[in-house]
């Protein structure tokens, strides 16, 4: 398994730096709720991409891609002061999944916010290939990560799939 990456330039971490990558990697603290914090984790995305749901695509990948880039420094951040890898209070990596999942699809109504969530915990809980390989695989941050961020293109690729197909809808009119 592979272990947080140490900063060569800075071992020692200022307290505060570490109190805010531990926040972030908590997604503002739900990581410390004892049972199934990375479901909170999704649950925190939620608010999240309703607010950015009239963004402009565009605006919508670069926020995003943002949020992955900080969520893998404090991932890595928040494992070295805890001395763990991929600790289970580290739940950003499930709100930034989320987001990935809902990127291809209308954000409007609450259908494709309870879709994207159904789905991305299932691709995040089964680890379908090549999931596993990259929570096993990468160090650090990038490990905790980018296998939920592969989670969420599985679910994006099956929520554009829904929307495309008009199920979505569908859902919604009932």
């Amino acid at each position: 398994m592979s272990q947080p990456v140490e900063n060569p330039t800075n071992p020692a971490m200022f307290p505060f730096v570490k109190h805010v990558a531990k926040w972030i990697a908590t997604s503002g603290g739900v990581g410390y709720i004892p049972i199934a914090p990375g479901t909170y984790g999704t649950i925190v995305g939620i608010p999240l991409v309703w607010l950015m749901a009239d963004l402009p695509l565009w605006q919508y990948a670069l926020i995003t891609t943002v949020a992955i880039a900080i969520a893998i420094w404090a991932a890595n951040e928040a494992d070295l002061a805890w001395g763990t890898h991929d600790c289970q209070k580290i739940c950003i990596d499930e709100t930034v999944g989320y987001f990935v999942t809902l990127f291809p699809v209308d954000k409007h109504g609450w259908v494709p916010l309870v879709f994207g969530f159904v789905l991305f915990r299932f691709f995040d809980q089964v680890k379908p290939p090549p999931v596993r390989w990259l929570d096993k695989n990468l160090a650090g941050g990038y490990g905790v990560v980018l296998d939920d961020v592969a989670a969420g293109v599985m679910g994006a690729i099956v929520m554009w799939g829904l929307e495309h197909f008009g199920v979505v809808a569908r859902v919604a009119s009932l």
